[in-house]
């Protein structure tokens, strides 16, 4: 599984809203200073993520971005569904579209499984998580295993 520079990127902007001290618009400007992100294409971004209302913006003095929803009711799977569409695709189609014979039918079940399990972590951690510098436990048990941090 591949995250893309978008979807990175798309995260990155949206726990900085979710962080934001005061909680008012923050310009794309700020955002992609913030993140070391290019400007132009963070506001490409930003402009899924408000199409997705993940994120509202505000014009004028003062103006920017601000999440659309509260930062606890907003996963890192809502975030890149926003941008990238659904979060595991086999040849740009979804595992249960598939159909596979003969020796590779139980394929399936092992892009299937991959799906489930790619979800069952991104759609634990929230956008209030990353601001507050935490994952959840569950998820967080998963980096402890020595063997998460090593390449194979």
């Amino acid at each position: 599984m591949r995250i893309s520079a978008k979807a990175d990127y798309a995260v990155r902007a949206a726990a900085e809203l979710a962080a934001s001290a005061d909680g008012g618009p923050v310009p794309a400007e700020s955002l992609a200073r913030a993140q070391d992100v290019p400007h132009r294409f963070l506001e490409a971004i930003l402009s899924d993520l408000r199409r997705e209302g993940i994120v509202a913006s505000r014009r004028g003095a003062g103006g920017g971005y601000v999440l659309a929803r509260p930062a606890d009711k907003v996963t890192v799977a809502d975030v890149i569904r926003a941008v990238d569409g659904p979060l595991v695709f086999v040849r740009d189609a979804r595992p249960s579209d598939l159909e596979y014979a003969g020796a590779a039918a139980s394929l399936l079940h092992v892009w299937v499984a991959l799906r489930v399990n790619v979800r069952a972590v991104l759609e634990q951690v929230t956008l209030a998580d990353l601001a507050a510098g935490t994952v959840p436990e569950p998820v967080r048990r998963l980096t402890d295993q020595e063997s998460a941090w090593q390449n194979p």
